[in-house]
């Protein structure tokens, strides 16, 4: 989706973000996340972006496995800043949006802040080809992709716009398969770190063969 700002760089973006932690929540570059925002923390967050001009928000994972030592969870140290793109009021105190992802960020600092909700500051300078659209896709082995896409599709009994999928640049299918996808935290993750396209795709590609391979040999329903 094109954006009105031009991100060209880290030094076009602040280096303070507000977070929003959100389990299983996956942004990549370009990609678009729908938001459901009630919690009136978030909802402050959401003024607040609007308000500084920005219209950022930083989308990272909470790692389950530690706490600090007041009980709030700890954060994976690699997210990704997503610019607001769509904002609709629900008439029941809601924000309906949607994010369209700019960068992956790795965590600096949390700072201690009167805001409701959590701020760091970041550092895009690991993530510089982000800035670079499409960079990569040409490497994606993406009759691979198709492949498993296929073969998960059959096993859950679900069906998907193929003429959409087949005019897709690799790297928007790349990365709206991943954000989609219905792995858990560490995968998620990982998919997120990924170096650069054909790696994530390789991840991708793998936990859904394990995936699929784990539901042959147990027997599981397949996922619904």
């Amino acid at each position: 989706m094109p954006i009105n700002a031009d991100y060209r760089g880290p030094a076009d973006l602040p280096e303070v973000i507000a977070l929003f932690p959100l389990p299983g929540a996956l942004l990549l570059p370009r990609g678009q996340m729908p938001l459901n925002i009630f919690e009136p923390r978030y909802l402050a967050m959401i003024d607040d972006a609007f308000r500084d001009g920005h219209r950022l928000i930083g989308m990272i994972q909470p790692d389950a496995t530690h706490s600090e030592k007041d009980g709030t969870p700890k954060l994976f140290q690699v997210g990704c800043v997503g610019r607001i793109t769509q904002l609709a009021e629900s008439g029941d105190g809601r924000y309906i949006l949607e994010l369209t992802g700019v960068s992956r960020f790795k965590l600096v600092e949390e700072l201690s802040v009167k805001t409701p909700y959590r701020q760091c500051k970041v550092d895009y300078f690991p993530y510089l080809d982000d800035f670079t659209a499409r960079k990569g896709e040409d490497e994606v082995d993406r009759e691979a992709l198709l492949t498993v896409l296929t073969d998960f599709l059959k096993a859950n009994n679900l069906k998907v716009d193929w003429d959409g999928v087949e005019t897709a640049p690799n790297e928007a299918l790349v990365n709206a398969l991943a954000m989609m996808s219905p792995y858990g935290a560490p995968e998620k993750q990982a998919l997120l770190e990924a170096p650069d396209l054909k790696t994530r795709a390789e991840i991708l590609i793998a936990v859904t063969e394990m995936d699929l391979a784990k539901k042959r040999t147990s027997g599981d329903p397949p996922l619904q």
